[in-house]
């Protein structure tokens, strides 16, 4: 577990996003601290992958702001990115006919400094940039472990390296805050544990790590803390346990009956009445079979 007493890398204050009449997000609070990992839950709807967009520039926020190491970054994506912080997409969004060390390169540009006129003319000055990012380009492909996939075209990729290699890629800026959206979606279970293991090691190089997934497991086993949006209002923040253990999550995950909703009794003389009706349409069995039938099914399913 990692501790909170440094000041946060990130502090979003009362951010809320409306498209007209729409709500998407309203009044969130959320700060992530250095080399804290940070998940953020929800169902479908909630708001989550707007939050995101809403950190990283992609939005600039109805109401509320967004700081990075106490600075309110502007609602440009390149400026946030240059400031500090780096994404992932729920989509896989790799430059398809570009190689893995080459997707890798483009995260690499707002570390640069070499313009134009220094490309055009490749100077020792652009020939040594572009030495040093190709030598961190690979030092990236080595940690995520596609080092081996360098001259590989990023199509040519299965799916679950095609994630890797866009953390590779936001790790090419240098981030102290990563931001990863819904990393293993479509993964298979060896594929999840090796981006958890993946996500733990990026940790550990002292980058704060704010996660969304629909994984529960995952989100779990990985976070320090857990915050739980519905309808873009954030219901409840802790630890693992503390969430799981939420009635409102449990309930907004689940579902709850509505008030007047009918209970198992009337759920049973509804099935009853139906399979009357159908025995009644064929000439089969009488009411009171169908009675007994569809209480033994019950009971059976209890």
């Amino acid at each position: 577990m990692t501790t909170t007493t440094t000041s946060p890398v990130l502090t979003a204050t009362g951010v809320t996003m409306r498209f007209g009449g729409l709500t998407a997000v309203q009044a969130v609070d959320l700060d992530v601290h250095p080399g804290e990992i940070v998940g953020l839950i929800g169902p479908n709807g909630a708001g989550k992958t707007t939050f995101f967009n809403c950190l990283t520039g992609l939005y600039v926020p109805t109401e509320g702001s967004v700081a990075y190491r106490g600075t309110v970054l502007p609602p440009k994506p390149h400026l946030v990115t240059q400031a500090g912080i780096a994404r992932t997409f729920q989509n896989i969004r790799l430059f398809a006919n570009m190689t893995v060390l080459e997707n890798v390169l483009v995260g690499r540009h707002t570390r640069t400094k070499e313009g134009l006129w220094s490309a055009l003319l490749r100077g020792p000055g652009f020939k040594r940039a572009e030495a040093a990012s190709k030598a961190r380009a690979m030092e990236l492909l080595e940690f995520t472990g596609l080092a081996d996939k360098a001259d590989h075209l990023s199509r040519n990729l299965p799916y679950g390296e095609q994630r890797k290699l866009e953390i590779a890629r936001a790790l090419a800026s240098d981030p102290g805050l990563l931001l990863l959206d819904e990393p293993t979606a479509g993964m298979n279970p060896q594929e999840t544990r090796a981006t958890e293991e993946l996500v733990f090691a990026i940790r550990d190089l002292g980058t704060a790590v704010l996660v969304i997934e629909h994984d529960m497991r995952f989100i779990f086993n990985l976070c320090d803390r857990v915050a739980v949006l519905v309808q873009g209002q954030k219901l409840v923040e802790g630890t693992s346990e503390v969430v799981q253990s939420d009635e409102r999550v449990i309930a907004a995950y689940l579902g709850t009956p509505f008030e007047g909703a009918p209970g198992a009794e009337e759920a049973a003389e509804v099935e009853a009445a139906e399979a009357g009706a159908t025995t009644g349409a064929t000439g089969g069995a009488t009411q009171d079979e169908a009675q007994r039938g569809t209480t033994a099914r019950t009971e059976d399913g209890q």
